[in-house]
């Protein structure tokens, strides 16, 4: 079983924005995390689980812990409805993200997992981690030189 913590972050919506992972199998850990200039939140938290799932090597059991209802409802919620309609949402409108969406249905496929949320910035340590790691990603971004 391994465990996924999840998180993104977005100074302004839009505006430059980070994701990060944190994936625990045992006593074995690996953080990644990445940046982008302009984007959304919600597009920062879908990022953060979709880059986690494609770091696995292997089909796994796995727990998914994000602090975004957005993710988790929409992953075992809204994404078959949204399908059935043709990707619209229940008032007509096209669904957001899409092809995250997309992705992130293909990438779960492949895996056994529970989706859970917790609140955030409430003291639950790998999301305190992830949480820092996005915005340190966001930081680091923004000293770069501009092209």
């Amino acid at each position: 079983m391994i465990d996924i913590y999840t998180d993104g972050a977005c100074r302004g919506n839009p505006g430059p924005g980070g994701w990060a992972a944190l994936l625990v199998s045992g006593a074995r850990e690996r953080e990644i995390s990445g940046a982008e200039a302009l984007t959304t939140n919600n597009r920062m938290e879908l990022l953060a689980v979709i880059r986690a799932l494609e770091a696995l090597k292997r089909p796994v059991r796995g727990r998914v812990y994000t602090d975004s209802q957005y993710v988790r409802r929409g992953i075992t919620e809204w994404l078959p409805a949204w399908k059935a309609r043709g990707w619209r949402t229940a008032d007509r409108q096209p669904v957001k993200n899409q092809d995250l969406w997309q992705r992130l249905e293909q990438l779960s496929a492949n895996h056994q997992l529970e989706w859970h949320w917790v609140p955030g910035h409430a003291g639950v340590p790998g999301n305190e981690r992830v949480d820092r790691l996005a915005n340190e990603a966001i930081d680091a971004l923004s000293r770069q030189p501009l092209r």
